[in-house]
């Protein structure tokens, strides 16, 4: 048990409702992130709840309020800091699991796509994994960014779900000849 954190100028505390559970996070508890916090630490990299309590001169914002933050760690108590260039309302007809997973895998695929990738419409992409996090978040994004988009995964069902989140062609890659399949 800890004490519940007090915010300071320019936070919040949110009471967590949900946290996402991400590779980072695995990285994080493991010590092989590219940058490591000082032990101890509660992990939890993204959450969605509640505002449950403004730090001095916190404006545009009030307690009660749903929201998704990024504290980077904490997440995975039962209240976090959050700063408030983190938050991010969350509109009423999204629940709070839905919530928490969004952001790391939504702004993963995003950044990947559009800014690195500079994907355009009738280009192929092919996400490999299309049945994890960001694997189906880049799938969601590619079709909906007007790529004709392969997936791969390692089962029918895997496959299909892709399918469902808009992948226009589907390979099997616990399967021999992926290289001949995707030509």
């Amino acid at each position: 048990e800890v004490p519940v954190p007090l915010p300071g100028l320019g936070q919040v505390l949110v009471r967590v409702r949900a946290a996402g559970v991400n590779f980072s996070d695995t990285l994080f508890m493991q010590g092989k992130y590219n940058f490591n916090p000082p032990l101890p630490f509660t992990p939890g990299f993204e959450v969605a709840g509640e505002i449950s309590e403004l730090g001095p001169k916190v404006e545009g914002w009030k307690v009660g309020e749903r929201v998704i933050s990024l504290p980077g760690f904490g997440g995975y108590a039962e209240f976090v800091l959050s700063e408030l260039q983190t938050l991010v309302r969350i509109p009423e007809e999204v629940d709070f699991k839905t919530a928490a997973a969004f952001p790391i895998t939504y702004a993963t695929s995003h950044l990947a796509l559009k800014l690195k990738a500079r994907l355009r419409p009738g280009e192929t992409l092919m996400v490999h994994g299309a049945s994890g996090g960001v694997g189906l978040t880049a799938v969601e994004l590619g079709a909906a960014m007007g790529a004709i988009v392969i997936a791969t995964a390692s089962t029918a069902g895997k496959l299909e779900v892709a399918r469902a989140r808009g992948a226009a062609h589907l390979v099997n890659s616990a399967e021999p000849g992926l290289e001949k399949k995707v030509k």
